[in-house]
């Protein structure tokens, strides 16, 4: 699967076939103008007819040029620098004029890691990363250094490197946009006298030793246990406190304690969906002494009145 992806990826690849067919044809056509025209003034084709016809046809195509829409042509003149052209048709001075570089403009992904690499507290890890980046300036891209691209690699690998060994494994692992960030500024300020900007960094892997893992997984379980354990001990707290708030609210007063009553004997009952039978004598305990002993005193004197 990954070889087939590389290949799509080379196949989806823009080319400069069209520019190197328009230098060959450039080349030929300036062979044959002299050819015809040696022909017609010697009326014969010598050894020094298909050598002139040759260098005609090489300060020829050395001296048009197609540059494609994406590139820039760095044009020396005498070993000096002279312009940047392009895109499009360039023309250039033959013998005294080349451009050395045709430098591409575009954005370009270039992969980079670090292998075997000490964090602060002295942890070896593997990263890897990629970088985009893109030439905004061609003449110092030509003129600074010898090859950008290759440049540029080495560069975020070695700036990989150095932010790696000022964090700990655990601020690598768990601020890792962070280390994007770093990564990026510390590029910028580097490459930016190349003549290359920086767009973008990403960290893609972090890879641990195995022996490590096993260790961390147990640490990270502890924490999460112990987190727990604080937030239980809190709940607890908040709880008893709040129990404490109602005992003092019931405190002396027997009615709300019995009102309490009666709502735990309701939920008991409302969960398992069974019934409750109440004595008479608990619900006359919401009655005043007086009133409640009126019904039974009036109930007495019925009996005797009846009995007599």
């Amino acid at each position: 699967m990954p070889n087939n992806a590389h290949l799509e990826t080379e196949l989806r690849r823009t080319s400069r076939n069209g520019a190197v067919v328009f230098t060959i044809v450039v080349f030929l056509l300036a062979v044959t103008i002299v050819l015809v025209l040696w022909q017609v003034i010697a009326r014969q084709i010598s050894v020094w007819a298909l050598v002139v016809a040759a260098i005609a046809g090489f300060i020829a195509a050395s001296s048009i040029h197609v540059v494609m829409q994406w590139e820039k042509a760095v044009v020396m003149r005498l070993g000096k620098f002279n312009r940047v052209a392009g895109p499009g048709i360039v023309f250039t001075c033959p013998i005294i004029e080349f451009y050395t570089l045709r430098v591409d403009q575009r954005v370009m992904a270039t992969y980079f890691g670090a292998e075997e690499t000490l964090t602060s507290d002295l942890v070896p890890i593997n990263v890897d990363a990629i970088i985009f980046w893109m030439v905004f300036s061609a003449e110092k891209a030509a003129t600074e250094v010898e090859n950008y691209a290759t440049a540029v690699s080495w560069m975020a690998q070695a700036m990989l490197r150095k932010a790696i060994g000022r964090a700990t494994l655990g601020e690598v692992a768990m601020r890792r946009e962070q280390l994007d960030a770093e990564l990026k500024e510390d590029l910028e300020d580097k490459l930016s006298v190349w003549g290359i900007d920086v767009i973008d960094v990403e960290v893609r892997d972090i890879v641990v030793p195995k022996e490590l893992q096993e260790a961390m997984a147990q640490e990270a379980i502890a924490d999460k246990k112990r987190n727990a354990r604080m937030i239980l001990a809190e709940a607890e707290h908040d709880i008893s406190e709040m129990l404490c708030d109602a005992a003092e609210v019931y405190d002396g007063d027997a009615e709300a304690m019995r009102l309490r009553t009666m709502h735990l004997a309701y939920e008991s009952v409302e969960a398992s969906g069974g019934t409750l039978v109440i004595p008479s004598a608990f619900s006359e305990g919401f009655i005043d002494g007086e009133k409640a002993a009126e019904p039974a005193y009036k109930v007495i004197k019925n009996r005797e009145h009846h009995e007599g």
